[in-house]
């Protein structure tokens, strides 16, 4: 394993494929979960296209209008399907990691960039995981115009200053706020991401099981996973947060505390998948700097669509926006073609919030 760090025969291609046996437990359950799918329409149009940071593609309307009575009488009225586009978008990350020659020597022959192989994958799964969460947030904080704004508040169920349960969630939370949202499209709904001690509060009152997985030595552990209400559940403590002020009087009071966003997603809610980069891995010896050292430098660019949802590039001063960028609502809109705008209830996307 060693050897595959030295600089001077380092091969990039067979590293990617060693990052790639490293489980990614997360982003394999998102996967699974089916809120968070491969797109081939949008890969394609990426590598198709000169322009491979920003792209639009076709987006067709539901057929709708009433059916006349047929009764030989009455003339048959016609309508045509509505037809939109909507934005996508891809971005890049960078990073790099370097050890030194004299951390090896000084812990008799600890091999330092070896770990830095080991976890690089799970690096990225995190970093991956910050990004959805910064689109989720731009996407629930859309203000203008009415429809965006009426999407955010059909699709928000705000129990914090609820009484009976001071604010936190009960059983019928979840089930609620599905309902809200899309009505009799709420089985769509597969995968609940929140911060740990929402799911605490959960686990306290025996809603919530943890998953657990099995390695190679037969150690069974807890992951950061779980399920509520048959809806995978991701434990993630970047999850949006802000100070709450205190609700009420006596009986009815709720003290002052956090309040924590839950985002609920459902089928195919995010397209999101790898694009190929020039050169994703590559390391570089510096023999005198520091007494000598190595650095591994990683690069990757991954393409992402919210269903119902169009990117609009409207606020990004590169090629490849920031989580402050993918965060800031205007940037986000929901599908319209100037006249008609799409169906909120066929956006299989939820917000709960809550004290915990």
């Amino acid at each position: 394993m060693t050897k595959v760090f030295d600089a001077k025969i380092f091969n990039a291609e067979a590293f990617g494929k060693y990052i790639k046996t490293i489980p990614e437990t997360t982003k394999t359950e998102l996967v699974r979960s089916g809120a968070i799918k491969n797109s081939e329409e949008i890969y394609n149009l990426f590598q198709g296209q000169v322009n491979s940071y920003y792209g639009r593609i076709p987006y067709y309307g539901i057929l709708g209008g009433d059916p006349v009575n047929y009764d030989g009488a009455t003339n048959i009225e016609s309508d045509s399907m509505d037809t939109f586009d909507r934005g996508v978008l891809a971005y890049g990350r960078a990073k790099a990691w370097t050890e030194k020659d004299f951390s090896y020597d000084v812990t008799s022959g600890v091999d330092f960039m070896d770990q830095v192989g080991v976890q690089v994958a799970r690096f990225w799964e995190k970093i991956d995981q910050k990004v959805l969460m910064a689109i989720l947030e731009g996407v629930f904080a859309m203000t203008t115009p009415k429809q965006n704004k009426d999407f955010v508040e059909s699709h928000t169920f705000d129990i914090s200053k609820n009484v009976p349960t001071k604010g936190k969630v009960a059983e019928d939370t979840l089930n609620n706020a599905i309902q809200k949202a899309c009505g009799d499209n709420k089985d769509a709904f597969t995968l609940v991401i929140m911060h740990s001690q929402v799911a605490t509060n959960l686990e306290n009152i025996n809603l919530m099981k943890r998953l657990t997985q099995t390695d190679a030595n037969g150690i069974t552990r807890e992951l950061s996973l779980g399920t509520w209400n048959g809806k995978l559940v991701l434990i993630d403590d970047s999850m949006p947060t802000k100070s709450a002020s205190k609700v009420g009087e006596g009986d009815t009071e709720i003290p002052a505390g956090v309040e924590y966003t839950t985002y609920v997603l459902g089928n195919g809610a995010i397209e999101f998948g790898a694009l190929p980069v020039k050169v994703p891995y590559e390391m570089d010896r510096n023999p005198s700097k520091n007494g000598g050292e190595d650095t591994l430098y990683t690069r990757r660019r991954n393409y992402i669509g919210v269903n119902g949802i169009s990117y609009e590039n409207k606020s990004q001063a590169s090629l490849s926006p920031t989580n402050e960028e993918l965060k800031n609502p205007t940037n986000w809109t929901l599908v319209n073609n100037g006249t008609n705008w799409i169906d909120a209830k066929a956006i299989p996307m939820a917000r709960i919030v809550s004290r915990g």
